[in-house]
């Protein structure tokens, strides 16, 4: 079964080995004998091995079979015998695999090496070492879809959409996502530098991130005021909607009214999970999306849940939201009329699949498109939400390096993020201009004086981090798309 993050297995064909006929020719002159016993043997054993391996490589001995490919395997032979230096001709073969895969122009289709593919497979296992972020190749370049909730990469303010332009000093771009995984991965506790371009910021964004292990936990669940929880699914994990089942006994233990399910900053995973989960929200026989495949031919998947939810649910949206959870945003909003709540999703309406080589690399590669119940395709276009909620402004400032000290006379854009959230916490810097001026230096102090730090006027070390703790939390306790869920299902509660 084909799902939304690549994973698959490889089906093997079974062949019947043909039994090889007697000799029976007997003949006086040893000469003749000697002639037709070659001729004998070199046709039995052409057909032997013609019907060993079955009619699909009977037919790749024909001369007309594949002729394209005669370029590459000339280009091929002549770099393997030629080439100035001796070549590593696995090397070549991933190579020449690497190159076809790419002219499909498709960030979702990449061919992984051995060591590729392990990090691949990890990605959906337990939990892995890095620093939590889902990306994707799009127009040779590597884009965050979205940071794992709680991950290093997450609370060094890594956010939807920037675009990674180099790691450690060396640039990512024309890398596909798979080999720019591996230079961003690595070991608990080592540090990763990383440069990052976002929309509505002039300079690149410096950031040190160091990582951690990520545990694959992928529900949160939190009982919020007046009988209303809080399910938050940050991805699509093997065990993803076995933990959400879990989730949803224990918030009708305790007592739950309503539910948000919080599909915001979810990069996607596993479709048959999505498919599964959607299916607990939607009516027994209803439709949870459509997979077509190239030849215009649709599988239709259907809800098999006997028991669906009785109480009122909202879904929460963004622009990190992507892949299955879209379906799953998709598929409660056509089938069964649950309301979505927050800005219009990410936008990516395909479907993968992979193949596993015998030598541990593999190749994923974009089999088909899924639609929506009502067979729309949302893909570059994104999901719109029923009721339109923005964060507050102050959710997107960027994120400042604990590492660089901000002083007086220092001007940019750091130092012009700072004030802005300096002021949110309460203490006023003066113009929010980028000028570390008299104003921010007082600022800074009150602020300093107020979390029990060393005065000193500057921003660095704990005072930076616990400026943007601060934020964070005044974020959390405004979230305006979670109190716009609990207000429209408080009235769906009270009817």
């Amino acid at each position: 079964m084909k799902n939304e993050s690549g994973e698959a297995s490889v089906e093997e064909e079974n062949q019947e080995q043909p039994k090889e006929a007697g000799k029976f020719i007997k003949i006086k002159k040893f000469t003749f004998i000697m002639g037709i016993f070659l001729v004998i043997f070199l046709t039995a054993g052409i057909t032997t091995i013609a019907l060993t391996f079955g009619d699909e490589k009977v037919e790749s001995l024909a001369p007309d079979k594949h002729a394209e490919f005669e370029k590459l395997y000339t280009t091929y032979d002549k770099i393997k015998d030629n080439y100035y230096e001796e070549v590593d001709e696995e090397k070549l073969v991933d190579g020449a695999i690497n190159g076809m895969i790419k002219s499909l122009d498709d960030p979702y289709s990449a061919y992984m090496d051995k060591k590729e593919a392990s990090s691949f497979h990890e990605s959906i296992s337990s939990s892995f070492e890095g620093i939590g972020a889902e990306i994707q190749e799009q127009d040779g370049q590597i884009m965050v879809v979205s940071p794992i909730k709680g991950s290093p990469a997450e609370k060094a303010g890594v956010k939807p959409n920037d675009i990674i332009l180099s790691v450690d000093g060396k640039s990512v771009e024309g890398l596909s996502s798979s080999e720019a995984v591996l230079k961003i991965r690595g070991e608990k506790g080592t540090k990763v530098d990383l440069s990052i371009s976002r929309a509505g910021e002039s300079e690149p964004i410096e950031l040190t991130i160091k990582r951690d292990t990520i545990p694959i936990e992928t529900v949160y669940a939190e009982m919020l005021d007046d009988g209303v929880a809080k399910i938050q699914v940050t991805s699509f994990s093997e065990h993803t909607v076995q933990e959400l089942k879990t989730a949803l006994e224990e918030m009708s233990k305790k007592d739950m009214k309503g539910l948000v399910l919080d599909l915001r900053g979810n990069p996607g995973g596993l479709l048959d999970q999505a498919i599964e989960m959607a299916s607990l929200f939607i009516p027994n026989g209803e439709v949870v999306l459509q997979v077509e495949e190239r030849s215009g031919k649709k599988q239709v998947y259907k809800s098999e849940n006997d028991g669906e939810l009785k109480i009122p649910v909202v879904v929460l949206i963004d622009d990190g939201s992507a892949s299955a959870s879209e379906i799953v945003a998709a598929a409660v909003s056509e089938s069964a009329d649950i309301p979505l709540i927050g800005v219009k999703s990410f936008g990516k309406g395909t479907v993968q699949t992979a193949e596993d080589f015998e030598d541990g690399s593999n190749f994923k590669y974009t089999a088909a498109k899924w639609l929506t119940p009502e067979g729309n395709w949302i893909h570059k276009k994104g999901i719109k939400p029923d009721i339109t909620v923005k964060l507050p402004g102050y959710a997107s400032l960027p994120y400042i390096s604990p590492d660089k000290e901000l002083k007086a006379s220092d001007s940019s854009s750091e130092v012009k993020a700072a004030e802005e959230m300096l002021k949110e916490a309460g203490h006023d810097p003066g113009k929010v201009d980028g000028f570390f001026d008299e104003a921010t230096t007082n600022a800074v102090t009150a602020f300093q004086r107020e979390q029990k730090i060393k005065e000193t006027g500057t921003i660095k070390d704990d005072t930076t981090v616990k400026l943007m703790q601060v934020i964070q939390e005044k974020i959390l306790k405004n979230d305006t798309q979670v109190k716009k869920a609990v207000e429209v299902l408080k009235k769906e509660i009270n009817k």
